[in-house]
């Protein structure tokens, strides 16, 4: 693999867990489906803009709007929508360790869905992945974490593997930042039509809201999307994919580092588990 794609996709994965932290911020000081929406409009107009500066076009086939309203309902609404509902209750280590085992319930959808059979390597880790996200899950409910937020996330993430699966089918070329613009838009909209029945409109400002607000918008939300878009169509899914076997690792320090979030010997073990899990599962299908 060339360097370019490595810097790529560790570049990627800094981006991605950081916005669970951010995201927990966020949803202390404001309403979280609200605060979403507003973060979706803002990077899709600007990711719009400039794709349009830059020469890119909205002019797609039926097949691939389609890809990108699917991806936008399952990565924007359902999956991030779920997350920073739970976020309100689940801590932004936990959050970005259950988000990150989503190579595994990919691979388990394949086989289910999509009826392709796994070498033996790839169950063993597919396995081993699963052990350790109920091993943290366990861990975490026996020192109170809130169920309904933990049941959230997992819906969450099979969102995520879903938009992850649709992502090829897409085919952007030339006009990445003009999908991720749009599909931020579609993503958004849906969750204002949501957000009047689930949140509560009370907003806490401070200097530390705005600025995770807006590393969220342009940090995770457009460039690590981009980056994303960009390293699948340049190494493939499954290489990508690969990738998300650190975000357990940096999600946790990240937390760990800027909000003070404990970090038990169970979660230690549990994260180190699941990294094996998701490293054998990607590597299987090199």
């Amino acid at each position: 693999m060339d360097i370019k794609s490595v810097v790529m996709g560790v570049t990627f994965v800094l981006m991605w867990s950081s916005a669970f932290t951010s995201a927990r911020v966020i949803v202390s000081d404001a309403p979280a489906l609200a605060s979403l929406a507003v973060r979706f409009y803002l990077s899709g107009v600007v990711g719009i803009i400039l794709a349009r500066a830059m020469g890119q076009t909205w002019t797609f086939t039926r097949p691939q709007w389609h890809g990108i309203i699917l991806f936008g309902l399952c990565q924007n609404t359902a999956y991030l929508g779920l997350y920073f509902l739970a976020m309100k209750s689940v801590e932004a280590s936990l959050a970005s360790v259950l988000a990150s085992s989503m190579p595994l319930v990919v691979a388990l959808l394949s086989v289910v869905l999509l009826r392709e059979k796994l070498r033996p390597m790839a169950l063993g880790g597919l396995v081993l992945g699963f052990i350790g996200v109920m091993l943290i899950m366990g861990t975490r409910l026996s020192a109170g974490s809130d169920p309904l937020g933990l049941l959230m996330c997992v819906v969450g993430t099979v969102a995520l593997a879903i938009a992850t699966l649709t992502v090829r089918s897409v085919g952007a070329g030339k006009n990445v930042l003009m999908v991720v613009g749009i599909q931020s838009l579609i993503g958004g909209t849906a969750l204002v039509f949501i957000s009047p029945f689930v949140d509560t409109y009370t907003v806490n400002w401070s200097s530390t809201l705005v600025g995770a607000m807006l590393y969220t918008t342009f940090v995770p939300g457009l460039m690590a999307t981009w980056i994303w878009f960009k390293l699948v169509e340049r190494i493939g899914t499954v290489k990508s994919a690969a990738y998300h076997f650190l975000n357990p690792f940096f999600g946790v320090a990240i937390a760990a580092a800027l909000l003070g979030e404990k970090v038990g010997v169970w979660d230690v073990a549990g994260v180190l588990t699941i990294m094996i899990g998701i490293l054998a599962v990607q590597l299987s299908k090199a």
